[in-house]
């Protein structure tokens, strides 16, 4: 499909951090952070999606306010529904408290019916997302432990048959309140972004079990992840053997591993942690972000179809968030720690000063 190569960000604690006094500037002068990120040249922005989150960030309610000011801003706009009143990733894809004694059955119909009613609730409301993501890094599954898989005792042909079914019920949740002049993209989203053998394993089996959607979504961390060469090849490798759009859905890198006067601790907080050629400081920062967008932009087959960096605005604004723990992303951040922008955003539109 031709597209223009999405420039994202996702930005779903920027509601918490602007509701509870956090801000933020461009040369000093305070600017709604979503007009900064517009003129630094993001084209489009994500959202996750809780069902029933402690403290409300991220439930339907919030995401329709911010969804808003997206649209507002004539933004594309990627929901991520994580299927859980918290995190889902990786380690852990915990079931809704609401759906925790669901029978298999139960919960398929479930997925379906909160996908529906949320869907027609945003366009209702005239904040249809242009692409929908069914789960956020499920290469472990999604609601454990029903739909769990690649791992001990959940690598068999029923647990996979239960994660495709669950799959297709937010797929098909997602058509039920959408026609086709509604032209909404769907997302399948695994963390491996550097790990060929493990994402090719997973995305084999869904294709098996014949579950359709429209683009191939991957996390890459280096200091999880791999070198970039392993994105590379696993790019290139994922666009041959599919032939579908992939989007690096989440990225970042440091620009200090210092916390200066803060107390704040960090994920990447040590040299062994930064790969060479790009230190920890702006300019390294920027030098990453431009290098990782040039890698997607020549996947082979032209099927590199963008990037979304993770949480640019996770500005440290308060000590204690919704998320029951301290902010460990603000030295991975498109801000500095008192939210005045980096020379690293202007990275989207091209505009860096070298």
């Amino acid at each position: 499909m031709n597209r223009q190569f999405i420039r994202g960000v996702d930005i779903s604690f920027v509601d918490e951090i602007e509701t509870e006094g956090g801000k933020f500037y461009n040369n000093n002068v305070e600017v709604d952070v979503i007009e900064i990120l517009k003129k630094s040249g993001v084209n489009s922005i994500r959202l996750r999606l809780w069902n029933d989150p402690k403290g409300g960030y991220c439930n339907l309610e919030r995401t329709i306010q911010v969804a808003k000011r997206i649209k507002e801003h004539g933004l594309h706009f990627l929901l991520d529904f994580h299927y859980s009143d918290y995190w889902a990733d990786p380690g852990k894809q915990t079931k809704p408290k609401e759906w925790e004694n669901y029978s298999f059955d139960e919960l398929v119909d479930a997925v379906h019916d909160f996908t529906r009613d949320t869907i027609q609730s945003l366009k209702n409301e005239g904040v249809l997302p242009n692409m929908v993501q069914i789960g956020n890094e499920i290469i472990h599954g999604m609601l454990w432990d029903e739909g769990r898989v690649l791992e001990e005792g959940f690598d068999d042909g029923k647990q996979w048959e239960n994660l495709a079914q669950l799959i297709k019920a937010g797929l098909t949740g997602l058509q039920a309140a959408i026609t086709e002049e509604d032209h909404v993209e769907t997302m399948v989203h695994i963390d491996r972004g550097g790990d060929n053998e493990k994402s090719r394993k997973f995305y084999d089996k869904i294709h098996e079990l014949g579950v359709e959607y429209d683009v191939i979504g991957l996390s890459f961390y280096p200091w999880w992840h791999g070198k970039l060469s392993d994105l590379e090849h696993n790019l290139s490798d994922l666009s041959v053997r599919y032939d579908k759009d992939i989007i690096v859905v989440e990225v970042a890198y440091p620009w200090t591993i210092s916390s200066d006067d803060t107390d704040l601790s960090f994920i990447v907080n040590s040299e062994d942690q930064i790969l060479e050629g790009y230190p920890a400081t702006v300019s390294g920062q920027a030098k990453y972000f431009e290098d990782v967008i040039s890698i997607i932009q020549n996947t082979t087959n032209q099927n590199g179809a963008g990037l979304y960096y993770w949480e640019p605005c996770w500005i440290p604004s308060k000590k204690h968030w919704s998320v029951e723990h301290d902010n460990n992303w603000a030295n991975l951040t498109l801000f500095d720690f008192k939210g005045n922008k980096l020379d690293s955003l202007d990275v989207f539109g091209g505009t860096r000063k070298q």
